[in-house]
Formats: structure tokens, sequence, C-alpha cells
């Protein structure tokens, strides 16, 4: 088996002659934390009000100015702390490959991220967790580990409780014709990935 280099990427494996191929397409690292802070925290807002709403209940009892600052700094530090997590992630090396200069061969198999002739990730379907369709792109959300993959302990409750989405993000606009963006739509819906309402834009293939 070929093992991957420093990026993910390995040999890549011809996909069928069928295959639904796109464009060049590059997701940046800053355009990814923006879209996954922005589903992390529209998620778990409420997360952050816990230590506020903990540390506010003495001073319904006893005022003190030092509660209401404690729990501000609590708070925001969690917040920072929360936020910090999905930044990092951009930045471990294992995630690069998803911020590579890549196009994608699409078939029944798999989804494959292209770096050059020679070089490509397979990501099976069965990777694949649930896919969203949104500001004329489709984001395809890798699925999290298995609990057998987690840290033990206080680690592997961190990671299952305050995990930072992964995704494949492919603009209708790299496909090269809206052949090629109606067959890939069948294909998700086939594979009970994508709602049968949700309509993609028109593709802006030259």
């Amino acid at each position: 088996m070929q093992q991957p280099n420093q990026r993910g990427f390995r040999q890549a494996q011809g996909a069928s002659p069928l295959a639904i191929r796109t464009k060049k397409n590059q997701l940046s690292s800053e355009t990814y934390v923006r879209m996954a802070l922005t589903e992390v925290w529209k998620r778990e807002w409420w997360y952050a009000l816990i230590p506020l709403v903990v540390l506010l209940l003495p001073a319904i009892f006893v005022f003190s100015w030092w509660w209401v600052v404690a729990a501000g700094l609590v708070t925001l530090l969690f917040v920072v702390l929360r936020s910090a997590q999905v930044q990092a992630l951009a930045q471990h090396e294992q995630s690069k490959a998803l911020f590579e200069r890549v196009n994608f061969e699409i078939d029944q198999r798999y989804v494959l991220m292209k770096l050059n002739d020679k070089q490509g990730m397979n990501i099976p379907w069965e990777m694949i967790d649930r896919v969203h369709f949104k500001d004329a792109a489709y984001q395809l959300y890798l699925k999290t580990p298995e609990n057998a993959e987690m840290p033990t302990g206080w680690r592997g409750w961190v990671a299952r409780t305050f995990q930072v989405p992964m995704f494949l993000y492919i603009p209708t606009r790299i496909f090269n014709s809206p052949n090629d963006l109606k067959l890939f739509e069948s294909m998700l819906r086939r594979k009970n990935l994508l709602p049968a309402e949700v309509k993609a834009a028109p593709t802006a293939a030259a």
C-alpha cells in the first residue's frame, strides 16, 4: 500500500472513465476557519452560557462585582479556546490536504482530490457523513472518528463533545458543464446525502 506523504496525498489512483471531472479550486484556510467557526457557534452558542450562569448564581444571593468579572472572563476564555481549537485544526499537518489547489474526480466509488497527474487523495463515499448546499457550493462533511479511535478519559470526552467540522468544499462554478453538475447532484441523492428539494445554482462554467 502506498504511504501518504507529509500532506496526505498518495499516488493517484485512476478514476472511472465516466467520472465527473472539475476545474482546479483551492479553499483557503482562512475561509475554512470562518465557515467552521460560524457553524460551531450556531450549534454551540449555549455552551458559553454555562460558565456565565454558574458564576453569576452566587451574585444573586451575595452581589459582588468579582462574580460578574469572573463570569465574564471565564466565558470569554471558553470562547477564545474553542475558537482557537478550530483555527488549530486548519494548521494541523494532516489537514493541509484540504487547502491545496486540486481538481476533483468523482465517481460511484469515491471523491478523488487530485493534486496533479501523479498525486491524489481518494475519499470513499463511506467517509462522507452529510452534504450541505450553501452559497453555490457543496460542503461534504467527513464522518467523525469512531469512539474506539478517540482518546480515553477526559481527553476523549473533550474530543467527542467539542468536535471541529471537516469538509470538502466544491463550488458549482468549477464544474465543466451543467450536465456534470446535474450528474453530481443525482449521485448525491442516490447516496441519500442531498435532500430532494435542494437545487443548485447554474454553474458558471466557461
